[in-house]
């Protein structure tokens, strides 16, 4: 497993969909790793134990080619069985103090703080990599109420020492905004995975990141 510095944890970070066709999902990755993307999460939510393994290998080492780094979604034994770079939990997963004691302090741990300070204040306290706050638009992914206020982006610069990263129906156009406010990272997951041309749509969003830096 590669080290991974705090630095490197910007850019286009890409959410996989639940997807069974591993070739389809390792394909349609690697464009957009071709495009730019600097993280890649592997996230699927109703895969069984035989094929998320598999999946998560054929991504990691998709991610080891481009030397980028690679997140599992939610399922700690999986990433310490595989050595994943990292893991991604959300609100009602283990806490993010619990994970960080199981996954040592090298791995990369993300954690999902909604339109939460509160819940960023007791990740980063955690031992938390970076933290997530969304969703700001509606997805076509996923359901949820869209609560988030772009306002925390910046209170969240100001606070944390932490990088941190904005999902939840991000586009080209809406997520500008939200990088304005001092987003390191956005997530998406239809924007690229949904998009007739993979590769040019992360290098499009890609994009945006050399013009938001002064």
């Amino acid at each position: 497993m590669t080290k991974f510095s705090k630095n490197q944890l910007s850019g286009l970070y890409i959410v996989t969909p639940d997807w069974d066709d591993t070739a389809r999902l390792v394909a349609v990755t690697e464009q957009a790793l071709q495009g730019g993307v600097n993280i890649v999460q592997y996230r699927h939510k109703t895969a069984s134990p035989e094929l998320r393994k598999t999946q998560a290998l054929a991504l990691q080492e998709l991610c080891r080619r481009f030397n980028k780094p690679f997140i599992v979604n939610d399922h700690l034994q999986l990433c310490l069985d595989i050595d994943a770079d990292g893991l991604h939990v959300g609100g009602t997963d283990m806490s993010v103090a619990d994970a960080r004691i199981k996954l040592g302090a090298d791995k990369i741990l993300g954690a999902s703080c909604y339109g939460d300070l509160e819940l960023a204040r007791t990740a980063t306290k955690g031992g938390a990599s970076y933290i997530a706050f969304g969703g700001f638009y509606p997805s076509r992914i996923k359901k949820y109420a869209v609560t988030t206020p772009a306002s925390i982006v910046a209170e969240a610069v100001r606070e944390f020492d932490v990088p941190n990263v904005v999902i939840g129906g991000m586009t080209l156009e809406n997520c500008q905004p939200l990088l304005a406010q001092g987003a390191d990272m956005v997530a998406v997951i239809s924007s690229v995975y949904m998009a007739e041309q993979p590769q040019q749509a992360a290098r499009a969003l890609t994009e945006l990141f050399a013009a938001s830096k002064p």
